[in-house]
């Protein structure tokens, strides 16, 4: 009488067809998920520009006449930020790269400054209540929006 040792090629075709199909429901998510933590660290960017613009309105000042708000960078700001903007009015965009997906590299992202109102601040001491980030209304683009935090979704 022989024995059998191991395993039958059917079974171990039933192992990896298993093992694939796992894989092929996982593999989004997870590459999602590695989009979502790049998107957090890019929205670092905006920290100097937000306190900047903060500042400036909050101390009764109105916004530079040069449109400079010393923040600003043109290119490189940082691994997943080409550069950082800041308009007449305090908002804030960013330029994705470094993310080697064509659906977020090159793709801006903004941040709005807004008063006790949900006004854009005018300036003359205007406080700044909260920011308004990843607003398709303010310029960020909408293939962003399933990678943004949940605090970073147009509100």
């Amino acid at each position: 009488m022989r024995r059998q040792a191991g395993f039958t090629i059917v079974e171990v075709m039933i192992i990896v067809t298993i093992i694939g199909v796992l894989a092929a429901l996982t593999l989004p998510s997870i590459r999602a998920n590695t989009v979502r933590t790049k998107m957090a660290e890019a929205l670092l960017a905006f920290t100097p520009c937000r306190a900047a613009v903060t500042e400036v309105y909050e101390g009764g000042g109105d916004a530079p006449a040069d449109g400079i708000w010393g923040c600003e960078i043109a290119q490189d700001a940082s691994q997943y930020v080409d550069s950082v903007k800041v308009d007449d009015f305090g908002k804030i965009t960013i330029v994705l790269h470094g993310f080697v997906d064509p659906r977020i590299d090159t793709k801006d992202l903004t941040m709005q400054a807004l008063d006790n109102t949900g006004s854009i601040p005018s300036g003359n001491g205007a406080p700044v209540r909260r920011w308004r980030c990843g607003s398709i209304a303010d310029g960020t683009d909408a293939t962003l929006m399933p990678y943004l935090p949940g605090t970073c979704r147009g509100g």
